[in-house]
């Protein structure tokens, strides 16, 4: 069966530092999609980040590229198998540089908490228990 892919393409300042910093959290890189100007972070079998140059980035848009500390353009949510991968994953991101967005949201069946990479794109990270998601 057909898997379908995300290739979610960030527009950041400096790509050898959010290479450093995104394999710092564990994620591989893959250097046949990888340039000086852009790096093919895989996440999972079928979560893909592009990391672009702005110069790049903007070869795929006319729209203005949006200053990411400052305005919203997304937020990312990745999934943990546990509530200790969701520390493990954010505790790695802020000691790699990012920063802490906000306190823990703990509902008991879901718990998450959310950082800021280098370049201010927002990514949450959240454990639900499975037993809470089941029909």
């Amino acid at each position: 069966m057909y898997q379908q892919m995300i290739f979610v393409n960030l527009a950041v300042n400096d790509v050898d530092a959010s290479r450093k910093f995104f394999t710092e959290l564990g994620y591989s890189i893959n250097p046949q999609f990888s340039t000086d100007e852009c790096a093919c972070v895989v996440i999972s079998d079928t979560i893909v980040a592009m990391l672009l140059s702005k110069q790049r980035y903007s070869d795929f848009t006319k729209k203005e590229i949006v200053d990411s500390t400052k305005s919203s353009e997304v937020l990312l949510c990745l999934s943990a198998e546990s509530r200790e991968k969701v520390d493990e994953l954010v505790n790695q991101a802020i000691a790699s540089g990012g920063s802490g967005n906000d306190d823990a949201i703990d509902q008991g069946f879901m718990y998450g908490r959310s950082f800021d990479d280098l370049d201010g794109h927002s990514w949450e990270v959240m454990w639900m228990d499975p037993a809470a998601v089941q029909s």
